[in-house]
């Protein structure tokens, strides 16, 4: 499993022109799923993301997390994340989980995160979305349970 993390002064997902999910200050997650991974996974990788300290405290260093800041988050399904763009010129996905099994874990994943009490938003699972970012610091940044 693998996320590419941003903290985000707002984000937003838009699917056929309408606005579906918007959060203010928080983080930003993406989530690929392997064709490995298990729900253990995504437990671990949830708990790990909300609790990366990435928040400035009042010293203005990245000590807080997003559970201290009562930031929002904003999980959006993204599964070019397991593109392998090592032979040719169009990237092959033969690591990502198909879609009908994925969303099992994606689900999963959204719901480990709710049960620490956050307000998680959403894209909507394998749509084409629009993800409008106003990345903060910038900070951006890659795990994978692998």
């Amino acid at each position: 499993m693998r996320v590419l993390i941003q903290r985000v002064q707002k984000a937003s997902v838009i699917v056929d022109k309408k606005t579906i999910a918007k959060i203010a200050r928080g983080l930003l997650v993406f989530l690929g799923i392997g064709i490995s991974d298990t729900f253990s996974d995504a437990d671990i990788l949830a708990e790990k993301v909300v609790n990366l300290r990435v928040f400035d405290d009042d010293e203005g260093k990245m000590n807080l997390s997003l559970l201290q800041k009562e930031g929002e988050i904003l999980v959006v399904s993204q599964f070019t994340l397991y593109g392998d763009c090592r032979k040719g010129r169009r990237p092959g996905y033969s690591s990502a989980m198909n879609p009908r099994e994925a969303r099992q874990y994606y689900n999963s994943f959204i719901e480990k995160i709710r049960s620490f009490g956050l307000n998680v938003k959403t894209g909507m699972f394998q749509e084409r979305m629009t993800v409008c970012i106003d990345n903060e610091g910038p900070v951006t940044l890659f795990m994978d349970t692998d």
